[in-house]
């Protein structure tokens, strides 16, 4: 017991540590993989860009490349989500994602609609189901998970306010409908990956309707309504600053901007150009916030 006549010192708290049980959520296995499986895509992304450098278009190692590296940059993609949220929630994003884009893909090889009359060409490989091609919904996921994880650092300085989940959408879905004004003349004259049946008409962006990016942007809403709930980490943990998904997000855009410049489609190089660094540089300054 104290003495009496001399005071007590109150109890004071622990200090509490920087991230405490940083990455508690995330799944270890995931994490385990997550740098090899980087380091095989990174390998895979140098070799699309000597191959495109090259102008080794039609080679055949052009297209196993190309491949591959999607394919890798997709699964990094959710192996990096793993980090920070367990594997039953990426599984569940990378389905959903995968579903509701394939379900929009197979219905606008055959009607049209909601991107505009287009076929898709035998170089994506052949189609599941006969009207699917599968690389595709592989895009969906790197674009959807990636995009909302650069959408939240550029909103990370009002990450507080009552609004700020529905400015992550908007900003990831605008970010979708970027990349898509970049990849697009890649997809038509270079890499003929699909061909837009667009009327003479019809105003187009290289021969896409522009009511392919409206379609874009109302699928990229949509999927991010469906995996929001899973995309949340109900943890009330504090997360590290994530500079992982613009990585692979400028990653891939240099490749789609050095294929639009060999070929000189340079309203699609400037313009993506201007908007990734814009995107880069609001990305840097909300996480340095």
């Amino acid at each position: 017991m104290p003495e009496l006549g001399k005071s007590v010192a109150p109890l004071s708290p622990a200090p509490a540590r920087a991230f405490p049980e940083e990455g508690l959520e995330g799944s270890p296995c995931l994490k385990t993989w997550q740098k090899p499986i980087f380091i095989l895509c990174l390998l895979f992304w140098v070799g699309s860009l000597v191959i495109a450098s090259l102008r080794m278009v039609d080679s055949s190692i052009s297209n196993p490349l190309e491949g591959g590296f999607l394919f890798l940059a997709a699964v990094s993609t959710l192996m990096a989500l793993g980090r920070r949220l367990p594997l039953q929630n990426v599984l569940a994003t990378a389905m959903i994602i995968t579903a509701i884009s394939g379900a929009v893909i197979a219905l606008t090889s055959v009607s049209g609609v909601p991107w505009g009359p287009i076929r898709y060409s035998a170089v994506l490989g052949a189609p599941l189901f006969g009207v699917l091609p599968w690389p595709l919904p592989l895009l969906w996921i790197f674009l959807i998970v990636n995009g909302r994880g650069i959408a939240r650092l550029i909103m990370r300085p009002w990450r507080k306010t009552n609004y700020y989940g529905f400015w992550v959408m908007g900003v990831t879905c605008l970010l979708v409908v970027m990349f898509d004004l970049g990849l697009e003349p890649l997809a038509v004259y270079v890499k003929h990956y699909w061909i837009w049946q667009t009327p003479e008409s019809v105003p187009a962006w290289y021969t896409a309707p522009w009511v392919n990016f409206l379609g874009w942007f109302v699928t990229a809403l949509a999927i991010l309504t469906f995996t929001m709930p899973w995309l949340i980490n109900k943890q009330p943990v504090k997360q590290p600053i994530d500079y992982y998904p613009l990585v692979l997000w400028l990653m891939f855009n240099i490749w789609i901007g050095l294929g639009n410049a060999l070929h000189q489609a340079w309203p699609a190089v400037v313009g993506s150009v201007i908007g990734n660094a814009v995107v880069a540089t609001y990305a840097i300054r909300g996480a340095r916030w």
